[in-house]
């Protein structure tokens, strides 16, 4: 299946006083490589993450950015040191402290010394557990989103493709029907070369063949563009199966351009040339969308 490799998804989520916001972008790559960036309470999620997007994508770069944010009030807890402050009045009320200050403590300023009073956020029941479910969700969503934006790129890849498979195919049968019309001349040109530096065989036509068939069998490109055209006809049958086919089509390219190569150098005719080099070209134009493809 032709699915795109670059995609986008940005989206937030709110669940009760939690707002979860998650942005997944995803380019080319030659294998499947997740970079993670979360909220140091949810680092614990990165491995079912990771698993999240194993599961809709194969290969890519796959960056998946979490944040959060309280929508409400925070919940606090008010730690009293009351064994500092007894201290304090223990230490207020000694001979040399009391001569050197005029009254006693105030509850200000009990409370106001450092580290007799410690605030922090808390949890109430079950708000840990919400905001687990919270980001699951969101990281899902966010994918499934990717997942979609990469199948609807996925398709305008596919009709890219399949315009530039036909002109090859095209190009393919232009070069058959070039090689067919230049292995005719050949034979006329080496028929009459034959006869010209060996005139005694003129008259046992059979000798003239076998040599003219001997040196004509080097330009023959049947087997080549045989293959070519079980190449073209294979790459639809990876595009329209239902598993990733980036590098299956990626090796066929190969495939394709080593025959067209040697098509290049054995095929003959004053056309072959110049279509041989379209050909390539169009190759060229394939690899390069390919290179996109999961």
């Amino acid at each position: 299946m032709i699915r795109s490799m670059t995609g986008f998804a940005s989206l937030t989520r709110e669940a009760d006083s939690l707002s979860v916001s998650v942005t997944a972008r995803s380019v080319n790559h030659r294998y499947l490589d997740v970079q993670l960036r979360l909220p140091h309470p949810f680092l614990g999620f990165e491995r079912a993450i990771r698993e999240q997007v194993r599961q809709r994508v194969s290969r890519g770069r796959v960056e998946v950015t979490v944040s959060t944010q309280r929508t409400g009030p925070p919940q606090v807890d008010v730690q009293v040191d009351e064994g500092l402050i007894a201290a304090l009045l223990e230490a207020a009320e000694r001979p040399d402290v009391a001569s050197a200050t005029r009254g006693g403590w105030t509850a200000g300023e009990l409370l106001a010394f450092p580290r007799v009073v410690t605030v922090a956020e808390c949890s109430v029941a079950g708000e840990t557990d919400t905001a687990s479910d919270a980001v699951r969700e969101a990281v899902e969503d966010a994918i499934a989103e990717l997942d979609t934006m990469r199948q609807a790129e996925g398709e305008h890849l596919a009709a890219d493709l399949d315009q530039r498979l036909v002109a090859f195919a095209g190009l393919v049968d232009r070069i058959a029907a070039a090689a067919t019309a230049g292995e005719a001349a050949l034979r006329a040109r080496l028929t009459d070369r034959v006869l010209e530096f060996a005139p005694d065989v003129a008259n046992d036509p059979s000798v003239v063949a076998q040599e003219v068939v001997r040196f004509a069998a080097r330009s023959d490109i049947a087997e080549e563009l045989a293959r070519l055209r079980a190449h073209v006809a294979h790459w639809g049958a990876l595009a329209g199966s239902p598993e990733p086919c980036g590098r299956k089509l990626d090796f066929l390219l190969q495939e394709m351009n080593r025959e067209v190569n040697t098509i290049g150098s054995k095929a003959d005719g004053d056309e072959t040339p110049a279509l041989v080099v379209d050909a390539k070209a169009e190759l060229e134009k394939l690899r390069e969308q390919a290179q996109n493809v999961e």
